[in-house]
Formats: C-alpha cells, sequence, structure tokens
C-alpha cells in the first residue's frame, strides 16, 4: 500500500533543490554584501572637522604629497600633518573663512584636529607605507585620483584579493621611484615611452618586470606570504 501520494517524489525533490538554491543566493548575497561600499566604504567620502580638499591643494596649488605626508618614505605611517602646517598658508590666507576656523581653533588651543581616517585597515593587516614607495608602487595605485578628490574616499576596497592581485604580479603596477608621487603618471605606451636607465619601454609588463629586479623585490611567494601582511 502506498502511503505517500506520488507528488511527494517530487514536492521533495523541488524542496531539496529549493533549499540549496536558497543557500547559494544568500552566500551570494553575503559575499556582494562584504565587497559592497556599505562595508568597504570605496567611493564613499568620509565627514571630516574641516573639509579638506586634496582636489584643490594637489591640482590646484601643486603642494608635493611629502609637504603633508611627511613620513611616507620612511616609515610605515605616512603622517598626518599637524595644525601648523596648514597654518603655514592659513595664517596669511584664507584667514576668516568660517570652514576653517576650527584649524584655526585648533592652533589657537593646541587641541589636535581629529580626522577621520579614510583608508583604514584591520588591526591585523601590517602595513607599512614606505616599502611600497621605495619599489616603486604609485601613491593614486592605491589611492586613486587624489588630486581629483574634493572630498577625500577610499579609491577600492582595501580587502585581501585586492592586495593580491598586485602582489602576485607587482610588475603590472610597479613605476620609476621619480613617478611615484606623480598623480598623472601613465604607464608606458608606443605613442608614450618611459625611458629608464637610457632604456625605452613602450609597454608596461617589460618595464615591470625591469624594475622588480631594479628595485630588488622579494619572491611572490614571499610577498604573497600569509606572514607577510599577518604578523
Amino acid at each position: 500500500m502506498q502511503i505517500f501520494h506520488r507528488s511527494t517524489n517530487t514536492i521533495s525533490r523541488a524542496t531539496i533543490f529549493g533549499a540549496i538554491f536558497i543557500v547559494a543566493v544568500l552566500l551570494w548575497a553575503s559575499i556582494q554584501f562584504q565587497r559592497s561600499p556599505y562595508v568597504t566604504y570605496a567611493e564613499v567620502a568620509r565627514p571630516q572637522p574641516a573639509p579638506f580638499s586634496h582636489q584643490h591643494h594637489v591640482a590646484g596649488l601643486g603642494i608635493d604629497c611629502r609637504y603633508c605626508h611627511t613620513s611616507v618614505e620612511t616609515s610605515s605611517f605616512a603622517g598626518i600633518p599637524p595644525t601648523k602646517t596648514c597654518m603655514n598658508c592659513h595664517s596669511q590666507i584664507w584667514t576668516g573663512a568660517p570652514m576653517l576656523e576650527p584649524v584655526r581653533e585648533s592652533f589657537r588651543t593646541g587641541k589636535s584636529l581629529v580626522w577621520n581616517r579614510v583608508n583604514d585597515l584591520p588591526d591585523f593587516v601590517y602595513f607599512n607605507h614606505s616599502i611600497h614607495i621605495n619599489k616603486g608602487v604609485g601613491c593614486n595605485t592605491c589611492h586613486g585620483p587624489v588630486d581629483r578628490m574634493p572630498l577625500m574616499y577610499n579609491f577600492a576596497s582595501l580587502q585581501m584579493e585586492w592586495c593580491l592581485d598586485c602582489h602576485r604580479a607587482p610588475e603590472k603596477y610597479l613605476r620609476p621611484r621619480d613617478q611615484v608621487f606623480n598623480m598623472r603618471y601613465e604607464q608606458p605606451s608606443s605613442g608614450k615611452p618611459i625611458v629608464v636607465d637610457g632604456k625605452s619601454y613602450t609597454e608596461q609588463l617589460s618595464l615591470g618586470t625591469d624594475l622588480v629586479h631594479k628595485y630588488n623585490l622579494r619572491s611572490v611567494a614571499d610577498i604573497t606570504s600569509c606572514s607577510t601582511c599577518h604578523r
């Protein structure tokens, strides 16, 4: 005697496949959520105590990155400028601008401005600015077109897969050291070759491969090792 109706088999199969489909969708949605700007803050400008514009200062005035980020070539931390660095100029120009009152108050009181960090890695990740700078990684490779940002935002997700994309093939991104702070740097092409040590390059892989050796980069196995970034 048949206890269950024949349609039960169909319902059971549909239930099993439906459950698998729902789990797969939830997994996909979870992955997409973790990569979304809601989590990574990519391309989301952070509120700041004063509306500092990199576009104005870098592209408009031509101020070099190192004027404010003084330790970027020698330290793991790029450095946040003290208020007196701002006041070198703003004690003479825009002296009454309301938007700069937090800066003036900081200078008067000696209390540092509390900036909201934009490119913020987790505490379990070790990152050293100086090693990247000295190996030929440009500022805008990681930070994006800073000279076109009225307000600073994350250019990239800063997730591990994004970092590994470069660590697995650094030759795709390296540039001559004297171009690291050039916000308008373009990779070599037949129309715009780049000359390094008397040799002309018309495509990035040849240039990058030679720079890997010139700048003594460690092996891909080393720079993709867990202990390189998780110490």
